[in-house]
Formats: structure tokens, sequence, C-alpha cells
């Protein structure tokens, strides 16, 4: 075992209250612990389920206080936590992954200068602080993509543009946050891995997945991915690498663009991943119980996957018919029997919001992915 083992029975920390974290509470109970949430949602799912919901914002100094008092070790399910907090949470407890590892992975421009710095595949870019910035940008830079560097995510706070006056126009509708300027690349398709790493530097690399977007959002996560090998063995040599220089604990993803034939890395997720999602029906261990491991210092477990398996994403959108608003009719999935089904159990639905997904396994990667998309269109998921 690691040296700093948390031994049960014991109270873990978890900051965010989502899906993430509702998975991540079931996996430590599993292991034999206890589960503190903090979310400032009333409606936390993962607070629902925890042994405690304290429901305060993530810079309230009395609610970190009493985590730091309780907890044996605090983890987080999205990365959007204030650096601060976890610097703060650190002084008195461990944190695992740090605010270091965090902080880059939450920022677009520190994340490609990472990427840079460490010698890592990545697309054209600038940084863009003011209108100038786009005039002074390489014309090879369009037609691109601007971001905000902060708080985007499913295709939020960013805008294809064509040309420098798109650019401008898409810059003032963000308020002149601070963005990002990368170049559109032209895309093969698009992978991920997802992997835990120990104090000690062991690490785990899940089955990479092929990932298929819609509107921003993940809708469907194919693994194995159909990818040549030397592609999916490069992509967890990469993750395994950023993963090691980050000094990361915990459970990562790492998405990658494949254009031209070429790797690129898009992003860093510090956190469980949407895309890994099918860890818990077709792997013998998921990702959720390997991020507990790893920052209770538990030996990693196998990420062997024992089946094929396609995830599919259900947005709220489902909910809606027109103007009326009904639940679907969850029958209609359970005709499928290798169909696992996983509603969050959200309090109320919207356009675009990830209420649920379900994961198709299977021996015949062929069949399996048929399956799952004629699941998909049979609850009603539109193209």
């Amino acid at each position: 075992m690691s040296k700093h083992t948390t031994q049960r029975p014991a109270i873990l920390g978890m900051l965010g209250g989502g899906q993430l974290g509702r998975y991540f509470v079931t996996a430590a109970h599993e292991l034999g612990y206890q589960v503190w949430v903090l979310d400032p949602d009333a409606h936390s799912i993962a607070g629902q389920i925890a042994e405690r919901h304290l429901h305060a914002a993530y810079d309230d100094r009395a609610a970190l206080d009493e985590m730091a008092r309780e907890c044996s070790v605090i983890t987080t399910e999205f990365e959007n936590v204030p650096a601060e907090t976890l610097d703060y949470l650190a002084k008195s407890v461990p944190v695992r992954p740090a605010a270091a590892a965090v902080s880059v992975c939450q920022n677009r421009l520190s994340e490609k200068g990472f990427l840079r710095d460490n010698g890592l595949p990545h697309g054209p870019y600038a940084a863009v602080h003011s209108e100038a910035d786009i005039a002074a940008a390489g014309a090879d830079l369009f037609p691109g993509i601007l971001k905000v560097v902060r708080f985007g995510y499913d295709g939020k706070g960013q805008a294809v543009v064509e040309d420098r006056e798109a650019a401008v126009a898409a810059f003032r509708n963000f308020k002149g946050e601070t963005c990002i300027l990368e170049k559109k690349l032209t895309l093969d398709y698009e992978i991920s891995v997802v992997l835990a790493r120990d104090e000690e530097g062991n690490t785990r690399c899940f089955p990479v997945s092929e990932n298929i977007h819609r509107r921003g959002i993940l809708d469907i996560s194919i693994a194995p991915a159909r990818a040549a090998q030397c592609i999916r063995d490069s992509a967890m040599e990469y993750a395994e690498h950023i993963a090691a220089k980050l000094g990361y604990i915990g459970t990562l993803g790492v998405e990658f663009f494949v254009s031209h034939g070429q790797l690129v890395v898009n992003e860093m997720a510090p956190r469980p991943h949407n895309s890994g999602h099918y860890t818990l029906d077709a792997c013998v261990t998921s990702q959720f119980e390997q991020q507990a491991r790893a920052v209770c210092g538990l030996p990693l477990a196998e990420a062997r996957a024992h089946s094929a398996s396609v995830m599919v994403n259900i947005l709220g959108d489902i909910w809606f018919d027109g103007d009326a608003y009904r639940e679907p009719d969850w029958n209609l999935l359970h005709q499928y029997p290798n169909l696992k089904l996983h509603l969050y159990g959200k309090h109320e639905a919207r356009k675009g919001r990830k209420m649920g997904h379900f994961t198709v396994i299977g021996e015949d990667a062929a069949k399996v992915l048929d399956t799952a998309m004629a699941a998909r269109a049979a609850i009603g998921i539109a193209d």
C-alpha cells in the first residue's frame, strides 16, 4: 500500500455534488467509507446519498473548516472549484488532486502552456486579452474557435469564428473576458483516455474510448475506440506523461483530437470523465472506484474491460415534446437485455442538461453499437 493510507472507517470529502460526485459517493460507500459533500446546490444529487451535505459556497470558510476537521482526505468532482479553496484545505488535510494540478486544467491558457512546455502535441492558439490581440493573431488561426479561458464546458463559452471580424464580435459577446483563439482543426475523430494515478506514481489506464459530440456535448462513447492500436497506445502514453508531470493523484480524463492521422491533446479534466461512464458496466473496476482508491492510498485495481460497450448520454431534451413536458418511457430501454440504464435523479429536466446515460455491453462490438443506436432512437434522441 501507499505510505499514507486512509483507513476505514473514515470520512472522505467531496467538493461538488453532481453525477460524478454521486458515483464517487456510491463507490466510497462500497469500499467502507463515509462521504461528506460540499455543494451550493440545495438539490445536490451527490449530497442526497452522502452522510452529510454541506449546503455552502466553495469559499465558505466555516464549511471548509468543518470539512478539514472531520475529513481524512478531500477530492473534487469538477475542475472549477477555486484553486484558493483547495490551497486553503490543503493546509489542514490532504487534497487530491492538488490545487497546482487542478489550476492548470481549469484555465485554457495555463493548460495550453503546460502542453507546450512539456512537448505535448497541441493545436495552434493565441491568447486574447483584448481586441488588439485578435488583430495581431496569425492568419493561420482562422477559421478558429474562440473560447473563454474559464468555466466553459459542454460547448458553452465558445464560438466558431471564420475571420477576425467574427472573432471580435464573439469577444464582445463574451464581455471582453480573457479568451483563447484556437485554430479549428480538421478532425478524423475524437478519443479520450481515463486513467487513475496514485501518490507513488502507479498508473492504470482504462481502454481508450471514441467520442462523438452533438452541439458541443458528448453524445456517444464507444469503447474500445475504433482506432489503430498505435494511436491508442500513444494516447495512453501521452495521458500517463501528463499525469506524471502534474504530480496527479486521482482519476484524470484526457481528451484528444485525431487530425490527419496525428494525435493532438485537446484538454484535460482533473476528475472522472463523462466518456469514462462505460467503466461502470464494462470494466472490472469503475473510474469512480479508482478515484476513491487513489485518493485514499489503496492499491489501484484492474482497469481491464470485460465487454465491448457503447455509452449514450441522455439529455433533458427528451422530456420536451413541443410545449409538453413529460417523463420519457423508460420501458422502451428496458426491452434491451444488455442495456444498463443510469438516471441521475436530478430534480428538473432542462434542455442540454445531462439527466442520465445508458450503456450497452456485449462481446460483439458491432452488434453492441447497432443495439445502442437502436435504443437511442427508440427513446427519442434526435440526430
